[in-house]
């Protein structure tokens, strides 16, 4: 088993994880049988950084900026900047709907947005170009 500390919403969670897949090398396991420890909350210290959402995957672009790509498949529900807008990292850029969350997509890089590649109500599939910051 492997313990992990993770941190959601501004609240940390110690989890431990039991690899049930034959590749554990225990026997008997990877037949549906495993267990599971459920994880128990405890408050961040305020010392440890946060963020309002993860950044979609970015490339970087020829030009120094980034290529925004989509981190699952889903529906753009809102753009919140426009072509020409000045952009900050971690500002959002537009809301992806993915199974039934609305996901904040930010910018990653600072820069210039200089295009969106989808339009409000398109569906996207994982690695679509969403946009480009130059």
């Amino acid at each position: 088993m492997k313990s992990y500390k993770i941190q959601v919403n501004g609240v940390s969670y110690d989890v431990t994880v039991e690899e049930v897949g034959p590749a554990s090398g225990h026997p008997g396991e990877g037949q549906g049988r495993g267990s599971a420890q459920r994880a128990t909350p405890r408050q961040a210290s305020p010392a440890t950084p946060q963020s309002a959402s993860p950044a979609a995957p970015a490339q970087a672009s020829r030009s120094g900026g980034a290529l925004v790509r989509a981190s699952m498949p889903g529906t753009i529900l809102g753009l919140k900047a426009q072509a020409g807008q000045a952009v900050k990292a971690g500002q959002v850029i537009l809301i992806l709907e993915a199974m039934k969350m609305e996901n904040e997509i930010v910018a990653p890089v600072d820069g210039t947005l200089v295009s969106f590649a989808v339009a409000e109500g398109a569906s996207v599939a994982t690695g679509d170009l969403l946009a480009t910051i130059g």
